[in-house]
């Protein structure tokens, strides 16, 4: 690994040139942060320097503070980890240096390397660089000026909007809102940047501390204006992110106390928000998705991924015309194949639409939407599967019908091709049973609708070839998705985690708890609805099958609840129909149906569950709890088997697959953040009370009682399921 360094050089015109070197996008590590001070301080000694140029080596100037720091500080609690950057760096040595400081950007300035840039005097910029402040992406604020440098330079609004929203700017916009004063090529890049410090010193351009700077914030009563109307935006869409109301206190406080009691602030504020549990949600979740791409057996032993230039989808459905339309935008050639024209035509068309509607929505240029149309091929037989790559098989949950057509890809597809399955939960030892190559079978679970959900669970058996699992990690990665390789067991990770989200909530239902209130207070958490909506939404036949799939694993802990069957007998199925617990009409959004309350009270009749007859009486926590606490168990139960390599991925997998809420940091974290004493003691209690549905299971139980946090990694876990 390179070293992190900073270089310095004094040229014979006099400038001395700071470059930050930590490949690849040289990140704040503490020794950059350090050297930093170091050169700044040499520069203002040095009496053969009379400016000073700071910019990043190969291309690019920085990515922003290195967020492992941020890591360590949650492990540890110490916030003192962080360095003052803020005033000891940014205000005392480059803004207030003596001598002018120019920053030279290229490639991108984000986070705390825009800020840097912004303490210099001026910016000279390449084109097309990325410039932005995406620290509330993160849980916090940006904490070495940030909040109060870029109203000054870029003006109020547009400075609010880019930390709301956490999204970059180029260098070109930039120029145009005052941010960036030039725009030049990179090869005059650094010769320009000497001369304009140079320039900044014979007072020939403007010498300019931006922290000082008032003419584009405005009037004290219309930069409230702005901040309220960002206030009330924050409040309907981020109720949960505290970072996003503090970022516009903090900018109000330096707008109406000066720009230095601002960034005083803004070091008090960010320290207080690197230790809330948003903070530690959104950066778990920042780290958990780079650590999926590391397969033990798989990624770390010299192989090479094949490529795959044509695939195959069996299924022309909702789920293979999704694949096939994912694995088109990938640039993949694809043969989609039906039973027959009429089901191959609608296939067809749904690409068509899905394809069509990204263009709609400006996801997709129409000549790139063209382009990945031309890939596709529908066919009825086998012919064209002699030269494919991948098969990925997508029709109806169905073990003889899988059987068989494995059996037939195996005689016909060429002997490299990966052979995968997008079962949503039937042991993939079943589906390639019948066949002898099964070093080639593999799960392929794409979530609904494929072509926009961002997970890919990726299954494999204890025959599964590293080889096959290495490709398949490198389709997922061409076409987009997030690919988290993980065991074979009914409802693999992230079905298996949550099958007992929706009986929680039925259990609730039947224990006297309305149905609207448990969606809404689900939605309150911050799942984008509520169990029954889910449930309208899915269709109750998909319920109705994975309910059964489930019995017959886990019998022990099942609740099987009357209600899915007595609303289907009354001629409901949800969204599909129009009619479900909720009414669905055209243009309006779902509206709670009241005529399902007889229907309701016949299921807890049926039940019978209801202590002493009375509907239980619980508080919206215990509601919320209730629901997702046993989800907690559940996964505790993966992570026991060793379904997944290591904690982190199913959080990832539940935030991707699942919508659990990311700043939440996914499921294993937020039990964490919770305490496993917590949730292992309301379990131990509902189980008493409510039934084996609630029993705690082992590994719980054991991390509860020893403290041990649950995302911990094993210290002698059987040989994981999931890297086999």
């Amino acid at each position: 690994m390179a070293l992190a360094k900073v270089d310095f050089e004094v040229g014979s015109d006099g400038v001395a040139v700071i470059t930050m070197c930590n490949p690849p996008v040289n990140a704040l590590a503490i020794p950059i942060i350090k050297g930093l001070k170091d050169r700044f301080d040499e520069a203002a000694r040095r009496n053969d320097v009379k400016a000073i140029v700071l910019t990043g080596k190969g291309g690019r100037f920085s990515g922003g503070f290195d967020i492992s720091v941020m890591k360590k500080v949650h492990q540890t609690g110490d916030v003192s980890l962080v360095p003052d950057v803020s005033v000891e760096l940014v205000v005392n040595s480059i803004e207030d240096s003596k001598k002018p400081v120019v920053a030279a950007v290229e490639g991108l300035a984000l986070g705390g390397g825009l800020e840097l840039a912004m303490g210099c005097h001026a910016r000279i910029a390449v084109p097309r660089t990325q410039l932005g402040l995406p620290e509330l992406s993160l849980g916090i604020i940006p904490g070495f000026g940030g909040t109060q440098r870029l109203p000054r330079l870029l003006g109020l609004s547009k400075a609010v909007e880019m930390m709301l929203t956490s999204k970059p700017i180029t260098s070109d916009e930039g120029r145009k809102l005052g941010l960036i004063d030039a725009i030049v090529s990179s090869e005059e890049l650094l010769k320009v940047s000497r001369l304009w410090a140079l320039e900044i010193g014979e007072r020939r351009k403007p010498w300019i501390r931006s922290l000082h700077k008032t003419d584009k914030i405005g009037s004290l009563s219309e930069a409230r204006e702005v901040l309220s109307t960002a206030r009330q935006q924050v409040k309907k869409t981020a109720p949960h992110l505290p970072q996003q109301q503090a970022c516009i206190d903090v900018i109000e406080h330096g707008i109406v106390h000066g720009g230095y009691s601002g960034v005083l602030k803004e070091a008090e504020v960010f320290k207080q928000l690197v230790m809330s549990d948003t903070s530690k949600g959104l950066i778990n979740v920042f780290f958990a998705q780079r650590a999926i791409s590391k397969v033990p057996g798989v990624t770390d032993i010299g192989l090479k991924p094949t490529n795959v230039k044509k695939a195959a989808v069996i299924g022309g459905g909702l789920m293979g015309s999704g694949i096939a339309t994912a694995l088109i935008l990938g640039n993949i050639r694809v043969v989609l194949k039906e039973i027959n024209s009429e089901f191959l035509l609608k296939g067809i068309k749904t690409i068509e639409t899905n394809v069509s509607g990204l263009v709609r929505r400006g996801k997709l240029t129409k000549q790139k939407a063209d382009a990945a149309l031309s890939l596709l091929k529908g066919v009825l037989d086998y012919t064209e599967f002699k030269d494919v790559d991948l098969v990925i098989e997508a029709v109806i949950e169905n073990v003889s019908l899988k059987q068989t057509i494995f059996s037939d890809l195996e005689k016909i597809c060429p002997p490299h091709c990966i052979l995968a399955s997008n079962t949503s939960t039937i042991d993939l030892n079943v589906v390639g049973k019948k066949t002898s190559s099964q070093d080639r079978i593999v799960g392929a679970h794409f979530f609904s609708p494929a072509h926009i959900m961002p997970l890919l669970e990726i299954i494999r058996t204890e025959k599964t070839s590293a080889q096959v699992i290495l490709d398949l990690i490198n389709v997922g990665k061409i076409i987009k998705k997030a690919p988290v390789v993980v065991g074979n067991c009914t409802g693999f990770a992230v079905n298996r985690t949550f099958f007992p989200y929706s009986q929680g909530a039925h259990l609730l239902v039947n224990l006297g708890v309305d149905v609207y209130r448990i969606d809404r207070l689900i939605s309150n958490f911050g799942l984008p609805m509520g169990p029954f909506q889910l449930q309208d939404l899915a269709g109750y036949g998909v319920a109705v099958a994975v309910a059964k799939e489930f019995s017959g694993s886990f019998s022990d802990r099942i609740f099987k609840s009357p209600l899915l069957d007595l609303l289907i007998k009354t001629g409901r199925n949800g969204k599909n129909n129009g009619k479900g617990y909720y009414i669905y009409e055209k243009g309006s959004k779902p509206k709670p149906d009241p005529s399902i309350l007889p229907i309701v009270e016949e299921s807890r009749r049926l039940c019978n569950i209801m202590p002493n007859g009375k509907p239980i009486s619980v508080t919206d926590q215990e509601i919320v709890e209730m629901v997702l606490f046993p989800v907690v168990n559940e996964a505790c139960r993966v992570l026991d088997e060793g379904i997944v390599i290591r904690a982190s991925d199913l959080d990832v997998a539940s935030v991707l697959g699942m919508s659990f809420p990311n700043y939440r940091g996914g499921i294993v974290c937020w039990a964490d953040l919770v305490g496993a004493n917590h949730v292992y003691t309301s379990l131990k209690k509902w189980a008493q009370l409510y039934g084996n549905f609630y029993k705690p299971s082992r590994y719980l139980e054991e991390r509860a009682i020893k403290g041990i946090p649950l995302s911990a990694p094993a210290s002698s876990t059987p040989k994981s399921k999931s890297r086999l």
